[in-house]
């Protein structure tokens, strides 16, 4: 029996290492990247009814992540948008406006394998549609930036080298840009992580929105990471979100505004 438990065991000491070694590939990559500006009509408001999105629509046959739980794997490898239904989405003046879940995350189709990494697509606030590759269209909602910020993070964790992704869905400055250009042009950032690597990027546990505005929202990711001494950790990451010509986008990390963490519960945060 402990020959059989020992594979098992050995793996989720290489996921809670590797999962580590993810978010902090995060910081440095998004450090490099810049928002050059976007056409305000190249987004969409909220609560707009989800076109077919870019691509073949529909699902293959759905699979099961690293920690067992489904994942639909859409036949669009960028993904497929969920039909929106605004009278799903929470207002200002809910008492849950700023802890509720996006709808439909929990369903199939609520969590996709896009280019490896998984990703919430919702049934209430967004993204409504794909464009380019690129999952938009977010509602201007906590839920909206919550969803935002979980596949922007993933999409450049699985696609370091997708420019385009950095141009339009992260906003920094030209220096950051430059440097990132630099990194592109020698090579040095993968167009697509291999398997080994985006296996990893699993669904986050649970969000919370410490603070939240129409022009920024600040937002946590709980993702499992590894067992210690018989306690359960998740590594808890800070984004910051901008609202910006109609959508969601990720502001790059400083030392100011960015935190990742361990944490030994969940209490107080928002499950999916």
């Amino acid at each position: 029996m402990s020959g059989e438990k020992e594979p098992y065991a050995r793996d989720r000491v290489s996921f809670g290492v590797i999962a580590s070694a993810a978010v902090l590939a995060l910081i440095v990559i998004v450090g490099l990247v810049v928002y050059l500006g976007r056409d305000s009509s190249d987004s969409s408001g909220s609560g707009s009814a989800a076109p077919a999105g870019s691509g073949t629509s529909g699902f293959g046959s759905p699979e099961v992540d690293l920690l067992g739980r489904r994942v639909d794997v859409p036949n669009n490898p960028a993904g497929q948008p969920l039909p929106q239904d605004p009278a799903q989405q929470r207002k200002s003046s809910d008492a849950d406006w700023l802890t509720a879940a996006p709808a439909g995350t929990t369903s199939a189709g609520g969590w996709q394998r896009v280019y490896g990494a998984s990703v919430p697509f919702s049934t209430s606030d967004g993204p409504t549609r794909v464009e380019d590759d690129l999952a938009v269209g977010y509602a201007h909602t906590p839920q909206g930036a919550v969803l935002a910020a979980a596949q922007i993070t993933y999409r450049l964790n699985a696609r370091p080298a997708d420019r385009d992704l950095y141009v339009r869905q992260v906003r920094v400055s030209a220096q950051q840009i430059a440097a990132y250009d630099k990194a592109l042009s020698q090579d040095r950032l993968p167009e697509q992580q291999p398997e080994k690597v985006t296996r990893y990027f699993v669904a986050s546990d649970a969000f919370k929105v410490e603070n939240y505005a129409d022009d920024l929202a600040i937002i946590r990711l709980a993702t499992r990471g590894p067992v210690v001494d018989g306690r359960q950790l998740w590594a808890a990451l800070r984004l910051v979100m901008v609202w910006d010509a109609g959508d969601w986008r990720l502001k790059p990390a400083t030392s100011n505004s960015s935190q990742t963490e361990y944490i030994e519960s969940l209490s107080g945060w928002s499950m999916w």
